[in-house]
């Protein structure tokens, strides 16, 4: 029998779950705010994985992951350990906005002190009470509002570890990105604590290929540690895309944008991605790809400004493989049907 695990001051038996709050603040109303986790904990000795969302408050596609992985039925005969934090910003997520309520970016304040600016305090919670606790991590995220990501994972470089279970996950896309400071990424790695970065869907939106992707590739990340069986866990349908670099297309003036290419869509250099023109139509200027790669993510808005971001493309270790695995994207977007309204909400 394994011994209880202890967080926050609280057990958890094994074979049992429980979700504990941890005191963050009080607002000027004395209202708490807490961090919540959700604690499984397996009958059977086992690694320790983190799952957490909206660390950007806006980022619901994580949140409704985190929602459904808790529901999975091989969770049921877990061996280790999950913790699910389905909201680290709750100040974010109640305000929709990406950022803490002194307009802060939660993900540029890690590792954090427990003296420190508020933001400071919640990333010092999260990592001494949850990724410290920790063998792995899906860190889960989404573009801001007016973008979308095609799903893809984002591995720190020279990490062999982490490609092989950013090779189980599966995303559609697989991208070299460095860690960036005073980010998540950075201070797990720091703390030996391997994390995966998952990107996927439009801030405050939900998207269901994103979300299944997520869910399934989270899921197959345990098999692979050997958490949980893989009978009833979905295979993977498509070879992930291996790129190493990436480039943003951006506005050469201001204007309304007509889209001619989406997210997951192949393109060859010299490929017109859309078109800039003035309100009158006197003025065009076209945007095209500087290289052979996948469209990873772009901007939803017609209307920019000179210089702002439109289009991300991805530039795959093997092209001719990667054209081929792009053909058949939207074979498994239209794989997966969308629910009805009322079932979302």
């Amino acid at each position: 029998m394994r011994d209880p695990f202890e967080l926050g001051g609280q057990t958890v038996a094994p074979g049992t779950r429980k979700t504990i709050d941890l005191p963050v603040s009080v607002l000027s109303d004395h209202t708490p705010v807490t961090l919540s986790a959700h604690i499984i904990h397996g009958r059977r000795p086992g690694p320790v994985m983190f799952v957490s969302a909206a660390i950007h408050g806006d980022e619901v596609v994580g949140v409704e992951i985190v929602r459904r992985l808790l529901r999975a039925t091989p969770l049921q005969r877990l061996s280790g350990t999950l913790i699910a934090v389905p909201i680290v910003n709750a100040f974010g997520f109640l305000n929709q906005s990406r950022y803490l309520p002194d307009r802060r970016d939660l993900n540029r304040c890690f590792p954090g002190y427990d003296t420190g600016s508020l933001a400071a305090r919640l990333a010092d919670l999260f990592m001494e009470q949850v990724v410290r606790r920790c063998d792995v991590g899906i860190d889960l995220h989404s573009a801001a509002v007016g973008r979308t990501n095609l799903p893809q994972i984002r591995l720190t470089p020279g990490d062999d570890r982490l490609r092989e279970l950013g090779a189980a996950f599966g995303a559609p896309v697989t991208l070299t990105s460095k860690t960036r400071e005073g980010s998540l990424r950075l201070e797990a790695d720091k703390a030996g604590v391997d994390v995966l970065l998952y990107e996927a869907g439009e801030g405050l939106r939900f998207d269901e290929f994103a979300v299944r992707a997520g869910v399934s590739g989270s899921l197959r990340v345990m098999v692979k540690l050997g958490m949980i069986a893989g009978r009833g866990v979905p295979k993977t349908r498509m070879q992930s895309v291996i790129c190493e670099r990436s480039t943003w297309l951006r506005a050469p003036s201001g204007g309304l944008l007509r889209t001619l290419k989406a997210s997951g869509d192949w393109v060859e250099e010299g490929t017109v991605l859309g078109v800039v023109s003035d309100p009158f139509g006197e003025h065009e200027e076209e945007i095209t790809a500087e290289a052979a790669g996948i469209v990873i993510g772009r901007t939803n808005l017609p209307v920019v400004n000179e210089g702002d971001a439109l289009f991300h493309v991805a530039i795959p270790k093997a092209p001719k493989q990667a054209e081929a695995a792009a053909e058949t994207f939207d074979d498994h977007l239209e794989a997966a049907p969308l629910f009805d309204e009322d079932e979302i909400i």
